[in-house]
């Protein structure tokens, strides 16, 4: 800021010079002159919406930390059919690894993870209710793409699980390589990457099949299981998942084969910074965690014992990175203490001990030959 406010004195001193000067102007006036501009000058407190550690804060910052506060409560919308993701469980609540997400912001703002509403939108819904304020933050097994990262008005935080395209098949149909799907009824639902993945594959690989499109993903599952389609494609994550809720889970495989990259994670509205950075931090925070072996069952002990200047910022025992976030100091903390590290979280909703099982290839710690890295907590 300071900047803009030494060109604009330097800018302003040249006209009233050149002003001064060119109307045979003596010393004195040119002085009364530079008095002048010093003295008009003004800049605003904090720029267009306030100041921020002496940034130019842009309109909108704040707001949706504001609004979620004065509500009481988060407002995430998720997915309600993919076990290990979004689900209903029996008893009527929600589960999963995304909603575990939305759990973890709830308690990095509130200190309390139940203070979210659970708002289950459909692949075509999502983007909608996140534009126009409907819910507060997306956490709905959704692919990063630059498209939506553009035209949807929407700006997606790290990638939290990385997957890809797959295909299901039953045992019995001999259906074992993409090209063997030459000739087949593919069902896939509308409005996704998935399809447009689906297309593009075939179409480059010389491949004739009859893409089936269905709106709701509960038509094309039993459009699947009933035989109308000779396999269903959607991230291999949605893949394993579905396949539990199949009549006959054992009579079905996925495919050894990988055709798109889909990274998924959290999607927030354009226009709010400081929004952005508090989800982009707790999914940060999750990863950091891990790596430093912090849990939710030993937090409290790390916290009084402690000698790393990293984990201690993590944990609010130092700095005030809390502040800089809008939050609490130990927003970090209560994220770990209440939902857990990402380890906590996968092996929860997708690890060797679920129906949902997928190994973590690359969703394993970067230190693991995995994707998963955070940025310094200073």
């Amino acid at each position: 800021m300071r900047r803009y406010l030494v060109l604009l004195l330097a800018l302003a001193l040249v006209a009233g010079l050149l002003a001064a000067c060119s109307g045979g102007a003596t010393s004195g006036e040119v002085k009364e002159v530079v008095k002048t501009v010093v003295v008009t000058v003004e800049v605003p407190a904090g720029g267009q919406g306030g100041d921020q550690g002496g940034a130019t804060v842009p309109q909108g910052y704040g707001s949706t930390l504001k609004a979620v506060k004065e509500r009481g409560y988060l407002i995430c919308g998720v997915n309600s059919k993919l076990p290990g993701f979004g689900f209903l469980n029996e008893q009527g609540e929600y589960e999963g690894f995304d909603i575990d997400y939305c759990r973890a912001v709830a308690a990095a703002i509130f200190g309390d993870p139940t203070k979210v509403e659970f708002r289950p939108l459909s692949a075509k819904e999502r983007f909608t209710a996140l534009q126009t304020g409907e819910i507060d933050v997306l956490i709905r097994n959704t692919t990063w793409t630059l498209t939506r990262d553009t035209e949807v008005g929407g700006n997606f935080v790290h990638t939290t699980f990385y997957d890809g395209q797959g295909f299901i098949v039953r045992k019995d149909s001999g259906i074992k390589t993409l090209e063997d799907l030459e000739g087949t009824a593919i069902c896939v639902q509308t409005g996704t990457t998935t399809e447009t993945n689906l297309r593009d594959v075939l179409d480059a690989h010389g491949i004739e099949a009859e893409v089936v499109v269905f709106d709701d993903v509960e038509a094309g599952w039993a459009a699947y299981e009933e035989g109308r389609c000779d396999a269903y494609t959607t991230d291999k994550s949605g893949l394993v998942a579905r396949r539990t809720m199949l009549k006959n889970p054992d009579e079905h495989i996925i495919l050894d084969v990988t055709v798109s990259k889909e990274p998924l994670g959290p999607m927030v509205r354009h226009g709010d910074d400081q929004w952005f950075d508090i989800i982009q931090w707790v999914v940060f925070a999750t990863f950091y965690a891990e790596e430093a072996g912090v849990t939710s069952e030993n937090v409290d002990q790390v916290r009084e014992t402690t000698n790393n200047p990293r984990v201690r910022s993590l944990l609010g025992l130092e700095g005030d990175l809390g502040k800089k976030l809008g939050l609490d100091n130990d927003w970090a903390y209560n994220v770990i203490k209440y939902v857990g590290n990402y380890e906590e979280i996968y092996n929860r909703n997708l690890g060797p001990d679920t129906p949902t099982y997928i190994p973590r290839g690359l969703n394993s710690l970067y230190t693991e030959g995995g994707l998963l890295y955070s940025p310094p907590f200073k």
